[in-house]
């Protein structure tokens, strides 16, 4: 993993006045909202990843260098964008949040030692970190309720989403019912909908046929077809659904989180299979290296691999800062993965 270059003529953050700094603060503002709007609401991004992802960057190193400009109101404090009307709204009852992202093996280390100075561990600790694949889909919500699917929301803002239960309830992938044994009262099971490479160009083939307009990319094609009005268009869609994390729970699933996405395959939620544990920086970064590796032959796009320490307790003691939680960071390739 390499850092991202800094734009060419950009003046470097630390050379900025704080005039400047005002300005260019709002300025990005401005374009990373006009931009959310257009990849959560709309799902029709207007830059790459890459460049929304280098706007990001220049926007949080501003109010670091510049503390006083950031406020409560600032886009460091949010996650996606506000429900865009055309959908009952939903608040989720535990927030979804966003990820800290890692672009360098130095990022990745430097979260390492973070968790390690916070928990006060010594290097002789076993300090385990899952690692799997971040699937470029759309986040979603999905509420069980005595076991039963009750509600589903997109993430919205991370406070509020838009209501998709009728459409959710059309894809095969997710189960209307939990079963097995130890099933909480209420569990909102997390995750991405998606949709595969190959379901993705069967799909622009038939567009092709009948003469219509080719989608761009399976994870705005994915995000279009849960957001459609009518359930029914939904349901012509191929979409799929993988869970890796949960919101509000009468208990959690197990003791870790590799053991608690165990048994939400169990209760017969879809998981990925390639998420592995990790007891070192070095294996980290072997995963991440053999993931990339592998990443176009997977069957669908991924846009990262997120490292999140294992045991559920250090989690709770980690906690969360601004947006994003100290337990769990995104691993991103410059110019290759992509935005949260």
């Amino acid at each position: 993993m390499a850092k991202k270059a800094k734009p060419a003529g950009e003046k470097p953050v630390e050379a900025l006045s704080l005039k400047e700094a005002k300005a260019e603060h709002v300025r990005l503002e401005l374009q990373i909202e006009q931009h959310d709007r257009r990849y959560y609401q709309q799902d029709k991004p207007t830059i790459s990843d890459a460049d929304y992802d280098a706007l990001r960057r220049r926007y949080e190193a501003i109010e670091l260098a510049f503390p006083d400009l950031r406020t409560l109101t600032s886009l460091s404090h949010k996650v996606g964008a506000a429900p865009s009307g055309k959908f009952k709204k939903v608040r989720h009852a535990v927030p979804m949040l966003s990820l800290g992202n890692a672009f360098s093996a130095e990022d990745v280390t430097d979260f390492v030692e973070r968790v390690r100075r916070f928990l006060r561990l010594s290097e002789k600790d076993d300090l385990v970190i899952t690692a799997e694949p971040k699937i470029d889909g759309l986040s979603c919500s999905i509420r069980y309720e005595q076991g039963k699917l009750a509600v589903a929301a997109t993430r919205g803002d991370g406070a509020e989403g838009e209501d998709v239960t009728a459409n959710i309830r059309t894809i095969k992938d997710i189960p209307h019912e939990l079963k097995g044994k130890g099933v909480p009262d209420v569990f909102e099971a997390r995750g991405e909908v998606y949709m595969t490479k190959e379901d993705f160009l069967a799909l622009n083939k038939r567009q092709e046929q009948e003469g219509k307009a080719l989608y761009v990319n399976p994870r705005n094609t994915a995000a279009g077809s849960l957001r459609q009005i009518d359930p029914n268009m939904t349901a012509q869609r191929p979409l799929k659904f993988f869970a890796y994390t949960w919101g509000e729970a009468s208990h959690p699933p197990a003791d870790t989180q590799s053991e608690s996405v165990a048994m939400m395959k169990r209760w017969g939620l879809p998981v990925n299979a390639l998420m592995v544990k990790c007891r070192s920086v070095e294996e980290l970064l072997a995963h991440y290296r053999k993931i990339e590796s592998e990443r176009a032959k997977l069957p669908y796009d991924i846009d990262g691999v997120v490292y999140k320490v294992d045991r559920l307790d250090w989690q709770e003691r980690l906690g969360f800062v601004s947006r994003a939680p100290r337990w769990a960071v995104d691993a991103e390739h410059a110019g290759v993965f992509h935005r949260d």
